[in-house]
């Protein structure tokens, strides 16, 4: 029997979506966090940030959810990639998380790989 279910989104640095990343698959569900650069209206377009490393998102399916650049957002949504190895990520979800210390938000995705690698790893 197949499974349609929606996947849910692996929890991803931007500066881990790159083209030799794991992480960098078309199709592939992931969650992203990143300060917003800048916003287009007209093409739905939003680049986030975060260090050296941005990502567009694609947020025409997103309701309810207003943009101010500046403000900090966390995104899921399957990773698109264009031919000339641009990614994109086709948002189903938004939310803004203003407050959010990213640099411990990245010491405790750090920590959770640590432990997985550690406990889900081994027989």
């Amino acid at each position: 029997m197949a499974s349609s279910a929606i996947k849910s989104g692996e929890l991803v640095s931007l500066e881990e979506i790159h083209p030799s990343s794991q992480f960098f698959k078309q199709g592939a569900s992931l969650r992203v966090t990143g300060k917003l650069q800048e916003y287009s209206v007209e093409t739905a377009i939003a680049i986030v940030v975060d260090g050296n490393a941005n990502l567009k998102i694609n947020t025409q399916h997103l309701r309810d959810l207003s943009f101010r650049v500046g403000s900090i957002y966390q995104f899921i949504g399957e990773l698109l990639l264009q031919p000339d190895n641009e990614a994109i990520l086709q948002a189903r979800v938004g939310r803004n998380v203003d407050g959010i210390d990213l640099n411990l938000y990245q010491q405790s995705l750090q920590l959770l790989r640590q432990f997985q690698a550690d406990h889900l790893n081994t027989p």
